[in-house]
């Protein structure tokens, strides 16, 4: 997978990293991260201007917040069969749900980043709850802002050891979005709980 992602930045450049961050918002399985990893490495060793690399993910990611938010507006019939045809999408729909309508902006904000797994579904959902859009872009135009520059920042710093930065970087990652999940399915759980029990004392 690494060498495939190094080869993609080296022969298209900031295309490559606007075309993967853009689909990563859409829940396509891409390796956004690395690939922003591998961008910061390569502005690092003079390859690639670090303002091109860094404009190139942010207006992908930009791009494809939109554009899952308008699906999620226009769509929401075909999103939820699309969720649960397979379970994984649907916890996450879910999830993203339930964090649209506890956080409202801030929750968009961190999905961008912080819980990076359920972004796209925070999108759809968004877009599904009709959101305004003007506070969803500027929450979403903050936290891809922080996501950009967490990842390219990282990779341009430790260009020498970029392997382990990756692993370490997808080792948190997948680890914040599986605790949130389980935090969320619980919460789900006792709520679901509590009006079970309300509806036996009525």
């Amino acid at each position: 997978m690494t060498d495939t992602v190094f080869l993609l930045v080296a022969t298209y450049g900031s295309a490559a990293l606007f075309a993967v961050t853009f689909l990563s918002c859409l829940a396509m399985p891409v390796p956004a991260s690395l690939m922003m990893l591998t961008g910061g490495a390569f502005a690092a060793s003079g390859d690639l201007p670090l303002v091109s690399v860094s404009l190139a993910a942010y207006a992908g990611a930009l791009s494809g917040d939109q554009a899952g938010a308008l699906i999620g507006r226009s769509c929401a019939g075909w999103l939820e069969q699309w969720a649960e045809a397979r379970r994984s999408r649907a916890v996450l729909l879910a999830r993203a749900r339930a964090s649209v309508d506890q956080w409202g902006g801030m929750g968009v904000f961190l999905s961008r980043w912080l819980v990076s797994p359920l972004g796209p579904y925070v999108n759809f959902a968004a877009g599904a709850g009709r959101m305004r859009w003007a506070r969803f872009s500027v929450w979403s135009a903050a936290g891809e802002a922080v996501w950009v520059a967490l990842y390219v920042g990282l990779g341009y710093l430790f260009a020498s050891s970029l392997t382990a930065v990756a692993e370490f970087a997808a080792d948190v990652s997948g680890l914040i979005a599986g605790a949130v999940v389980a935090v969320g399915l619980g919460i789900w759980l006792r709520i679901m709980q509590k009006r079970h029990q309300g509806r036996v004392k009525g």
